[in-house]
């Protein structure tokens, strides 16, 4: 909500970004955009070791680097094409994963109230069975799975209306708390917390009860397909947010161009490299490509969370009570809200990095070579701002 509060008084492509070049400092402005690239380049990679993966169910015989191949090939050509094109395919990738969640939260509430199933909200040790500092060890991959949220930001400088941007936050922030918070109620009460994907996915095991058949086949299929909807939207953003550096100066100037439908190709194309990354690990590190390949990307997301909580106290701060009355979108907890947001997501990095060892030097790694492209770039960057 802080996130859509400044898109609100600043939409723009490269969004947060903007937000931290005008609240913040340039430093920070760069690094939420150039970080948030290279996790995102990294994220299709993750997204694509995860697809392969789903496809070696059916094919156990096809190798997964070929899987890869294939379906990063049908992506880039998705989206080297048009906006509108990426649009209608996402619709579709994204409408069978939000019916198949929803499903399984209507089946799943039901089960509970007919009572076919036995609550198991109090078994196996009831809340916390592992102590109250037990859910900071899961952070990473929850906030991971919130990542994405903050693309209705980077659309905003696209979209044909700035009025249309109130309500797509809104209708992100209603939709996530339902299929989260929803499937994470009927989850924990249809089976006991561990025992949730020991054996299969929780979702089979559900619609397994109600007899739905091949439950164990539609699921891979609906995995599958949101694995794809992932990829696809992240090389999309991914792209528009080298587009965003190139434009103002702290990238190459040919990422910066668009082609007659208005896509940005090169800057599509450069944004792939995760691909390159996810075929390599899964040639030579198989069994823990995703995990190594979340970890790198996690620190590269989590600081355009940083910047854009940082810059939205900065905003609320610079503005008077009635500047922030005329927006059309406000956030709810305001400037406290963001500090506080700012404290846990601090938390879940330290958290990440500490939880192996591995994802501290992949993330100084990280931290490192934006220090050094920003001394790079900068020059280059300076030059640009002083053009008429």
């Amino acid at each position: 909500m802080a996130l859509g509060e400044l898109a609100c008084a600043h939409p723009a492509a490269g969004s947060f970004g903007v937000y931290g070049d005008f609240y913040l400092s340039p430093f920070a402005g760069y690094i939420a955009r150039a970080g948030y690239w290279i996790g995102l380049a990294l994220a299709i990679g993750a997204e694509m070791v995860a697809a392969a993966t789903y496809m070696s169910k059916w094919f156990p015989g096809v190798r997964p680097d070929l899987w890869i191949v294939v379906f990063a090939a049908v992506l880039l050509v998705i989206n080297l094409r048009s906006v509108s094109s990426y649009g209608r395919v996402e619709f579709w990738l994204s409408m069978i994963k939000l019916a198949t969640i929803v499903a399984f939260i209507v089946i799943g509430a039901a089960l509970l109230a007919g009572g076919r199933v036995t609550p198991q909200y109090y078994a196996q040790g009831g809340f916390f069975p592992k102590g109250l500092w037990s859910p900071f060890v899961a952070l990473t991959f929850a906030v991971y799975s919130f990542g994405g949220v903050e693309m209705v930001a980077v659309n905003t400088g696209e979209s044909r209306s700035s009025k249309e941007t109130p309500r797509a936050v809104w209708l992100t922030f209603l939709t996530l708390t339902f299929v989260y918070v929803g499937a994470m109620v009927v989850l924990l009460g249809v089976m006991p917390w561990n025992h949730a994907g020991v054996t299969e996915s929780p979702f089979v095991t559900t619609f397994r009860t109600v007899k739905i058949p091949h439950a164990s086949g539609v699921m891979n299929f609906v995995v599958l397909t949101a694995a794809l909807s992932g990829a696809n939207a992240t090389i999309y953003v991914a792209s528009r947010m080298i587009f965003s550096l190139a434009r103002t100066g702290w990238a190459p100037a040919r990422l910066g161009r668009l082609n007659h439908e208005g896509s940005p190709q090169c800057a599509v194309l450069i944004s792939s490299f995760g691909i390159l990354f996810a075929l390599a690990l899964v040639l030579w590190a198989p069994e823990n490509a995703f995990r190594y390949i979340i970890g790198a990307a996690f620190t590269g997301m989590i600081l355009s969370w940083l910047v854009s909580l940082a810059a939205h106290i900065s905003f609320r701060a610079r503005h008077s009570p009635a500047e922030l009355a005329v927006l059309p979108l406000r956030s709810p907890l305001g400037q406290w809200g963001s500090i506080l947001g700012f404290t846990m997501v601090t938390i879940a990095l330290i958290q990440t990095w500490l939880n192996p060892i591995m994802n501290l030097w992949s993330g100084l790694a990280c931290f490192a070579v934006l220090v050094l492209s920003y001394a790079v770039a900068k020059p280059h960057h300076k030059e640009t701002a002083e053009q008429p």
